[in-house]
């Protein structure tokens, strides 16, 4: 029987997206004989994502396969899995098209059929989804059927647990945020009985999900599924844009839980393992690595824990991986009470490149950060401060919008970046008066944000940004805090009220609907607005791609080059496809009983069962890599003896 906890690299599934009225995935079994001609397939093998479409599948089934995959891929890998696209059955498809699915599921031997009907595949699996509740509430461990089609997510209660068969194909057990560690055990224990009473098959896979962390999986086999504290419509009733200037929630959300002076503990992830941080680098984070950080508070005299996971934008996949790894050891070291909310390695031997820059943003230590930009002029705005280093020394650019107080945390930042520098002049330059090697630093001038509004010197009003969407079956706003360009969602629109202006960012993925609501509702917004807002405050609609530095200007190490080839769904679909290339996939099958020269390439002999995923692991030994770990070495050599992996 196998047994994965979410957003795990290490897996390996097959997803059967099927449905006309309602498109639903299933995960079956890993063969050719799974597949049929009508309906769309993700092969999903941890860093590669591939959709096979079949050549009678609907627009639906291609739409929800997508939406899907880029679901897994930015909510379950952190936008760390490739997406690959093949159309089923295609004399187009290159013949590696087909090698990342032959490698995991072998040569294909037989025709593959046309499949059942749609309004049948939705009916029979509706009917095979059966929600299981187990609670001690009443002082004895009870598991009773939750009686409701469909499934809505107000079924789940925080305090207890369930388990969800989906027809013998997949079990979930959903553990609550409040339910205490007898339910927690017993609801895992009571779906692995369940397995064994219907006479499902052993290896009927089982799936950990936690309250407020499910993936893309579990919530899509749901009739809707809201995030907790968003603010919504009530029903099909017209969405409240008043609701948009009172929303306590965001205010909680960045409180801390008490005045900072708990204890602090920062890892950096180096060779996937745990290394402490030297608290003089407390609060340095580089964008090619991985931290950890728990905070330990007390509250009535209890220690209380909050554990965050920090992953750098250019840190590797794996590295990635084991930072979720590792926090669930940690997590489970405190008895899972923590809440989960360049390199900075030494003799690092990437070398630092010849001019750097930095955009500082801050008025004290603890709200400034200096994020390294590319070093262009049109990373330039006139809000911030800018710290330029050279091989030659360091120039502080001082924005016509920055205040005293950035300025100033600047030259704090300027010292950190210089101590173990050569470099010891630093230059104040003023905006409108740079010297010529200011501009021959950053490769000549350019235009860059500095409209009036971005030199004020004193901000009255903090922009806000929300995100107006309907991809939950109604139109929702919700706000972002702290915002970055990342947070910009290309399938959504987003609304940022700078004041003077209000922009609504059209993403390349949004819908009709979608576009009309948002106008709708920034005229609202201006309307209702407590402050007493200008009627005619210019609302500006710009695209994705598109951007003027008015906009970017708001925004925190703006680049200008993550959408400049801003496809279409179709153009996206295209390039995934004709991109394909082998991926290396190492099977159970590449390693057992195999001599030396039978194994893939990169392959220890000594050591095979390191080449294993979780999942193959326990299926040739019989036991976790944990367990393997902890015995003896002369026992793991016997074992592998055994098995055939010696």
């Amino acid at each position: 029987m196998k047994h994965t906890e979410t957003n795990s690299y290490d897996i390996k599934r097959l997803l059967h997206v099927k449905g006309k009225k309602r498109v639903i995935a299933n995960e079956v079994e890993m063969n050719w004989e799974s597949f049929n001609l009508g309906d769309v397939f993700l092969l999903d093998i941890g860093k590669t994502i591939v959709q096979w479409n079949g050549p009678n599948c609907n627009k639906q089934e291609k739409l929800k396969g997508m939406i899907l995959a880029k679901d897994i891929r930015d909510r379950e890998r952190g936008g760390r899995a490739e997406i690959r696209v093949i159309e089923g059955d295609n004399e187009s498809n290159s013949p590696q098209n087909m090698v990342v699915l032959n490698g995991v599921l072998g040569e294909r031997s037989s025709q593959l059929t046309d499949g059942p009907l749609d309004e049948t595949a939705d009916q029979e699996q509706k009917s095979k989804l059966i929600l299981y509740h187990v609670t001690d509430a009443d002082g004895e461990m009870k598991v009773t059927e939750v009686a409701s089609r469909p499934l809505v997510q107000d079924l789940l209660n925080h305090e207890d647990c369930y388990f969800l068969d989906q027809g013998g194909t997949k079990i979930f057990v959903w553990k609550g945020k409040k339910a205490n560690k007898f339910e927690r055990q017993a609801a895992m224990a009571r779906a692995l009985e369940f397995i064994k009473v219907k006479n499902y098959p052993i290896t009927t896979n089982v799936e950990t999900v936690n309250d407020g962390a499910e993936s893309a999986l579990f919530k899509q086999l749901f009739q809707r599924w809201t995030v907790k504290d968003q603010t919504q419509g009530l029903g099909k009733v017209k969405f409240d844009a008043s609701l948009m200037h009172a929303m306590p929630e965001v205010s909680a959300q960045e409180r801390m839980v008490d005045d900072g002076s708990g204890q602090v503990e920062v890892w950096r992830i180096e060779n996937l393992e745990l290394v402490p941080v030297d608290p003089e680098w407390y609060g340095y984070f580089y964008g090619g690595d991985c931290y950890l950080i728990l905070y330990t508070y007390l509250v009535n005299n209890k220690k209380c824990y909050l554990l965050y996971i920090w992953q750098g934008c250019h840190a590797t996949t794996d590295e990635i991986a084991a930072s979720a790894f590792q926090a669930v050891d940690l997590d489970q070291k405190y008895g899972d009470e923590p809440v989960q909310g360049g390199t900075s390695r030494k003799g690092s031997s990437d070398p630092e490149p010849p001019i750097r820059l930095f955009q500082v943003h801050g008025s004290d230590p603890s709200n400034t950060k200096a994020i390294e930009v590319p070093a262009l002029a049109t990373s330039l705005n006139s809000n911030d401060v800018f710290l330029l280093k050279s091989q030659s020394g360091i120039f502080l650019w001082c924005g016509k919008g920055s205040s005293g107080d950035e300025r100033a945390m600047s030259k704090e930042v300027s010292a950190v970046i210089s101590q173990n520098s050569e470099e010891g002049s630093e230059e104040i330059v003023a905006e409108g008066q740079e010297p010529v090697e200011f501009w021959e630093l950053l490769g000549g001038k350019a235009p860059y944000a500095s409209e009036k509004r971005l030199q004020q010197m004193v901000c009255d009003h903090q922009p806000r940004l929300f995100e107006c969407s309907n991809k939950t079956g109604r139109f929702i706003v919700n706000e972002v805090t702290q915002f970055t360009q990342e947070d910009l969602n290309e399938s959504d629109v987003m609304l940022l009220d700078t004041w003077d202006q209000v922009f609504l960012w059209i993403g390349k993925e949004t819908n009709e609907e979608e576009r009309k609501e948002s106008v709708v509702t920034s005229q609202e917004y201006l309307r209702t607005h407590p402050g007493a807002r200008d009627p005619g405050t210019l609302i500006l609609s710009i695209k994705q791609g598109f951007e003027p530095p008015t906009f970017t200007g708001w925004f925190t190490a703006w680049d200008p080059s993550k959408w400049s080839g801003g496809m279409s769904y179709e153009e996206l679909k295209n390039e995934l496809g004709e991109d394909l290339t082998p991926v290396d996939v190492t099977t159970v099958y590449d390693l057992i009983n195999k001599l030396v020269n039978e194994l893939p390439e990169g392959v220890d002999p000594t050591q095979k069962e390191k080449h294993l995923s979780d999942s193959d692991f326990n299926e040739v030994f019989g036991i976790t890599k944990d367990d393997f770990a902890s015995m003896p070495q002369w026992k793991q050599v016997n074992m592998k003896k055994l098995k055939g992996m010696f």
